[in-house]
């Protein structure tokens, strides 16, 4: 089979009359940029403007919202922390579903791709919720007064 060199080596359509003129390309349009660290670390140069320490996750709990503001590199443990405080409801009791799985507490924000302004769900663990429900129905049978107290 022989090929014609016009169709190897066609022009781009996406470029620009003055990114031909240049030379510039694609590639150099995302050029990504090198620093050196004090270590001798090569690493790619940080953005400037953007702060990259704490992004804001704005969580839904079916009818209401709250928006925690986090680390970046955080767990899906520490923020359930931070959600008891808001919530009430203890780590062990909430489920976060985030893009439709639902993330475990070791997994990372970053590295599941978490981002700034990204919505996760909260939703109340079924079977700590039955258990509650059945402690306070047996609690009101029994004529206990007050609430009760369940270890899950």
């Amino acid at each position: 089979m022989k090929l014609s060199p016009k169709r190897l080596f066609k022009r781009n359509p996406k470029l620009n009359e003055n990114e031909e003129k240049s030379g510039a390309g694609v590639y150099d349009r995302y050029k990504t940029e090198w620093e050196v660290r004090p270590g001798g670390m090569l690493v790619q140069k940080r953005v400037e403007g953007r702060e990259e320490g704490t992004i804001t996750v704005r969580v839904s709990t079916g009818h209401q919202w709250h928006d925690i503001s986090i680390g970046a590199t955080s767990t899906f443990g520490e923020l359930k922390v931070l959600l008891s405080l808001e919530t009430g409801l203890w780590p062990r009791e909430q489920r976060l579903i985030f893009r439709g799985k639902e993330r475990e507490d070791c997994d990372h924000l970053h590295m599941v791709g978490v981002q700034n302004m990204d919505k996760v769900l909260l939703l109340e663990d079924p079977a700590i919720k039955e258990r509650k429900l059945r402690s306070s129905t047996l609690a009101q049978i029994m004529g206990v007064p007050g609430n009760s107290f369940i270890r899950a």
